[in-house]
């Protein structure tokens, strides 16, 4: 049991990655480019909905297919280099969606792959402050309007693809401007969550005293957001499009019920949950469709 000073120093750590989405200090880099694996890109950047400087890449396709790809938290459009020491304390492995990529352009897939706000090698916004969707919306639409935007990508039959905290603010963006997705052809939402259950975990797992009251307390008076408010749950019921939402089901850093939960929600009439199993890893998730891109290009390809 970690004594007092332990687990506060635990749970300010937790709230420094939480709020800004960086651990140690660090944001995650891009150690891959995508011609590592005989990729085609080309460096992007685009703004935002409210202007904010987006860096990305366009993987071209021979075809008139795209799938824009929204990352997690604390990710880049790359991965995560959790098998560096400094960025060891998720799991201590690399997420590399390079393979899944590569598996979507050899699909036919032309790919649209960027860094939300405050991460990779895009710009930092709202005092570095991380909303968990209530801000990173806004990238969603930016880069919704990004691909309307280029002639190449204009027409295309446009799918998106969104990874935890990028799967929230997709939940956010349908729901605050419908509008901005009337073409979507379908969604996946990768392990979508609510920060209550991620942090309730957390505070058992390092059995502190008090402190989801102590971490929403320090949230709110770091973000003006409170715990509650950073759930896609809501937002969810606003999403019409055929949605496959996959999730860790035994995943130990949250609940199998709050992702249940969320693809309750969703009225959406075509609609698919995937449980993925063999791992309590939550990390593990986010390889999911490098290791399986069937599922995903299954669940694309029939809803053109």
């Amino acid at each position: 049991m970690p004594n007092a000073e332990q687990a506060q120093e635990a749970l300010k750590g937790f709230l420094d990655m939480w709020v800004t989405g960086t651990t140690a200090g660090l944001r995650a880099p891009l150690l891959h480019r995508p011609g590592e694996v005989g990729l085609p890109y080309e460096d992007v950047s685009f703004p935002s909905m409210d202007g904010v400087p987006l860096d990305g890449w366009f993987i071209p396709a021979d075809s008139d297919k795209l799938v824009i790809h929204n990352h997690f938290l604390p990710g880049n459009r790359c991965g995560y280099p959790g098998q560096l020491p400094q960025f060891g304390g998720l799991g201590g492995f690399e997420v590399n969606f390079l393979p899944e990529f590569k598996a979507l352009h050899d699909a036919g897939y032309n790919i649209l792959a960027y860094d939300l706000r405050n991460f990779g090698l895009s710009s930092a916004a709202n005092g570095d402050t991380v909303g968990i969707g209530l801000l990173e919306y806004r990238d969603v639409v930016g880069s919704v309007r990004y691909a309307k935007s280029r002639p190449d990508t204009a027409a295309m039959d446009t799918f998106l693809l969104s990874v935890c905290l990028g799967a929230d603010s997709t939940c956010v963006a349908m729901a605050k401007h419908p509008e901005e997705f009337a073409d979507i052809k379908s969604l996946i939402l990768l392990q979508p969550v609510s920060g209550s259950y991620i942090i309730e975990e957390f505070v058992k797992a390092n059995d502190i005293p008090h402190g989801y009251e102590d971490f929403d307390r320090a949230l709110f008076e770091r973000t003006g957001f409170h715990l509650a408010e950073q759930s896609p749950l809501e937002y969810a019921k606003s999403i019409r499009v055929p949605t496959l939402v996959a999730q860790v089901h035994h995943d130990s850093m949250t609940r199998p019920e709050d992702v249940q939960s969320i693809y309750d929600a969703i009225p959406a009439e075509e609609k698919k949950l995937v449980w993925i199993e063999g791992t309590t890893q939550r990390f593990r998730g986010y390889n999911y469709f490098g290791e399986h891109p069937e599922v995903a290009i299954e669940w694309f390809d029939s809803h053109r």
